[in-house]
């Protein structure tokens, strides 16, 4: 089973990475895939992938690796960088996917239509171990710690998440961070003195998976649960990727148009097919909805017999 790690020259936020973790011992050259994408390999299951195109103009990497080499991906953790209005240094991770646009709407950044990759489970763990690296390295409070909510592509089937150096072109050549994020890729899979972090199996001891609906981009309330109780965690729909049409004094969910619905469904479809065995528990950021919207929804989750947790539910 290979990881793919895949970092573009386009960007220097995901090649910088790329080449401190080029620097870890035991690497050798792999094939060429087609469009020129280099690889490198490194043991039975780490590959690294280098391409000269934007990361989400890429689209079934895992797909392409396969047909080339014949072996079976199991994840995919892009490098890349990340750009907020605020400026402010930061170091994020987040799903992928688009799950609330519909065929015709104009695709920003990659994806397609209606559709999420599997949360890589990784995301909750490699989150803490970031927050502790940064630390050691200087890098807090300078750069913020942060989860993304669920956006933009590039396509692909297996579990995915992006790993960003954000925010503004100073930050994005910070080979400081770089080496961060290198550490982070190379103790996270077992490459280091310690075990691999963030190995989800049905047998694990806490099952629990958060879904999280509703809030702004960074999911603040959400991620004061994952911080604090260490719960898995699938996608992360914020209230953007919500779009509810108020139907006006008609409050019931099947009057309510928009894409809310579909989002929810392929958010919550996407998390369970990565965690096998797990309970996927909705947590809904209240304060982010109006009262008919957080009605609608937890009619329509319990339509669809996907459990609402509380913060308590996951401790």
């Amino acid at each position: 089973m290979a990881t793919l790690v895949v970092a573009t020259t386009a960007d220097p936020a995901s090649i910088n990475p790329a080449k401190a973790l080029l620097a870890m011992p035991g690497w050798i050259r792999g094939p060429t895939l087609d469009g020129g994408i280099r690889s490198f390999l490194n043991g039975e299951s780490l590959r690294l992938l280098e391409q000269d195109k934007f990361i989400i103009e890429e689209d079934d990497l895992d797909l392409r690796w396969e047909s080339a080499t014949g072996e079976t991906v199991s994840e995919l953790l892009f490098l890349s960088r990340h750009a907020a209005a605020s400026t402010r240094p930061a170091l994020t991770i987040h799903p992928i996917g688009v799950p609330h646009l519909k065929e015709g709407d104009v695709l920003p950044q990659g994806g397609r239509p209606g559709w999420a990759a599997p949360p890589c489970p990784r995301i909750g763990p490699w989150l803490m171990l970031l927050k502790k690296l940064a630390q050691s390295h200087n890098l807090v409070p300078e750069f913020e710690i942060t989860l993304e909510a669920t956006h933009h592509g590039p396509v692909t089937s297996k579990p995915a998440m992006f790993i960003e150096i954000g925010s503004t072109e100073e930050y994005w050549g910070r080979l400081d961070a770089a080496q961060v994020i290198a550490q982070l890729v190379w103790e996270g899979l077992g490459r280091g003195a310690s075990p691999t972090v963030g190995v989800w199996s049905s047998s694990t001891e806490k099952k629990k998976v958060l879904l999280g609906l509703g809030g702004g981009h960074y999911v603040p309330r959400h991620m004061d649960i994952i911080l604090k109780e260490g719960t898995w965690v699938g996608h992360l729909i914020s209230g953007y990727s919500l779009p509810m049409e108020d139907p006006g004094k008609a409050k019931l969910s099947e009057d309510i148009g928009g894409t809310w619905k579909q989002a929810i469904q392929v958010a919550f479809d996407a998390t369970k097919a990565a965690f096998p065995g797990g309970e996927i528990l909705a947590h809904l950021d209240h304060k982010s909805f109006k009262g008919w919207q957080k009605n609608a929804i937890t009619e329509f989750l319990s339509k669809q017999n996907i459990k609402i947790g509380k913060p308590v539910d996951f401790c």
